[in-house]
């Protein structure tokens, strides 16, 4: 058994950490007190007014269609998502053209249609600017009797959306786009998992295709499209790039295991049309005169240790800052060594930067997104989730429309800023309680031994990550003469959890 004693919300509370069922039962418990600590600490709200409550209350059906929009409910609209997201906000369609040429449709779920501008459930929203995703608990942007029900593309329901309707030829190019309001209907929720390994071959069709006329075929033209469109990304200089991401696994309320939740093939056929959804609506707010939140990332300030980061390999990079270059240099390393790629990718994620939110105003010259290497691309696809794209949404409805800005210039100046700040503190919130779940994890673990790969080594310390369970950690003794990539076996001295600290000696 492992005592610690935890300080939460001014108290100071003893928690057990043991490997019976007794203590498993208390994990998620525990992982969500830190969750909410973090939370507050970081000034987001984790949870919603009486206010927003009130205004929810009165909210009883979803949005009623108008007889002026298009009825498209009978197309084979599915959403793909993860296995256990109930937050869907986009579904999608395909449809063959002649010479070669496909329609692609994303429905976005028109959230704005009940979370009015203004009112309490927005002002909540607009404070955290996303929803907050940690192991144990999801604090939602709008609540779960929107976010998840009334304005989510659920299966076999109707639904109010906002269709981005784009027309690529043969190689993937772009060829026409509009953006239009519509009622559809989800005929199939499907997860990445189980259509990837469908798609692949790998598994059987999911049972919605199955059961589903024409979906199966569809499916298919989309995944062609799909890969036409990364193909034409990556000639292009987009980065192929790929960090592991542990998910917690909880038996019950105890946390059991850490998976790894890797891309596949239907991953990457949303990615791809949401980025291309969301390059439609930054040229269409363009083409109407219309401002629009850019999502950014700029040319790398650090393009220097990239380069010296590709000598280490034996490889060269320009002087100057290429994407594409850049991208071959992923490729090749991907392909000399798969099982050390996600650390290579990491350290080029960390030298990059951070993407930000940019207001750009029309005829303006927006610096575009360097790891996409696309132009002109804003977030419009996820209005459950960010703010930013419900804010989108809104400028979208009134250019469709030809009404007034919705927000005035210095608000969208000011909304693009702390809308990047509070995404920082999102993501520091959930680094900070997947650490901490990873430290509850090895907690009844002390003085084992792990084999484990160096992921980082520099005066600020030497890290760590064991293979199984896919945990990092700082190495705290032996570390001399070990460097990025090589292979170690370590022992396990220490974890805090409430911190979020492991540490490991050579063994």
């Amino acid at each position: 058994m492992v005592v610690k004693l935890i300080r939460a919300f001014g108290r100071t509370k003893r928690i057990e950490f043991m490997n019976s069922r007794e203590g498993k039962q208390n994990d998620r418990a525990t992982l969500a007190a830190i969750a909410r600590r973090a939370m507050t600490e970081r000034g987001l709200e984790p949870d919603f007014s009486s206010s927003a409550q009130q205004e929810l209350a009165a909210i009883s059906r979803p949005a009623v269609a108008t007889n002026e929009v298009p009825d498209l409910r009978d197309r084979l609209w599915s959403s793909i998502d993860n296995d256990d997201s109930r937050d869907l906000d986009q579904l999608t369609v395909a449809e063959s053209l002649e010479s070669g040429r496909v329609r692609i449709l994303v429905a976005v779920a028109d959230v704005d249609a009940l979370v009015r501008k203004g009112s309490a459930i927005d002002g909540h929203a607009s404070r955290n600017t996303t929803s907050v995703y940690t192991p144990a608990v999801i604090f939602p942007m709008l609540p779960l009797a929107l976010s998840t029900d009334l304005t989510s593309l659920n299966e076999d329901q109707d639904r109010m959306a906002v269709v981005a309707d784009m027309v690529f030829g043969e190689d993937g190019t772009l060829t026409a786009s509009d953006l239009y309001r519509a009622r559809v209907r989800n005929h199939a929720k499907l997860a990445y998992r189980s259509l990837a390994a469908w798609l692949d071959g790998q598994g059987p069709a999911p049972r919605r295709v199955q059961d589903v006329a024409g979906l199966g075929e569809n499916l298919r033209l989309q995944d062609s499209v799909a890969q036409r469109l990364v193909a034409q990304r990556h000639r292009l200089g987009a980065l192929s790039l790929e960090t592991i991401q542990p998910k917690a696994v909880f038996d019950g309320d105890g946390l059991s295991d850490l998976d790894l939740d890797r891309k596949n093939r239907a991953k990457q056929l949303i990615e791809d049309f949401m980025i291309a959804a969301n390059g439609a609506t930054a040229t269409y707010l363009e083409s109407k005169k219309f401002p629009s939140l850019r999502r950014v990332l700029r040319t790398p300030e650090r393009w220097a240790r990239i380069a010296q980061l590709a000598s280490d390999f034996g490889d060269q990079l320009p002087a100057e800052p290429d994407a594409a270059a850049l991208e071959a240099f992923l490729t090749r390393r991907r392909q000399a060594d798969p099982e050390k790629f996600p650390d290579v990718s990491l350290a080029v994620v960390k030298l990059i930067g951070r993407g930000e939110y940019a207001l750009d105003l029309p005829g303006g010259d927006p610096p575009g997104h360097f790891g996409l290497a696309v132009k002109d691309y804003t977030h419009s696809t996820a209005p459950n989730r960010r703010f930013p794209d419900l804010i989108t949404q809104r400028l979208l409805k009134a250019a469709m429309a030809g009404a007034p800005l919705p927000y005035t210039i210095p608000e969208l100046t000011e909304l693009a800023k702390h809308c990047t700040e509070r995404e920082d503190d999102a993501t520091k919130v959930e680094r900070q309680v997947r650490k901490s779940a990873a430290a509850l994890l090895l907690s009844g673990r002390i003085g084992e031994s792990f084999e484990a790969i160096v992921t980082g080594a520099s005066e600020k310390g030497t890290w760590v990550r064991l293979f199984k369970p896919p945990i990092e950690g700082r190495l705290e003794r032996g570390f001399q003469g070990l460097d990025v990539g090589d292979r170690a076996r370590v022992k396990l001295i220490h974890t805090d959890v409430e911190r979020g600290f492991i540490d490991f000696a050579r063994d």
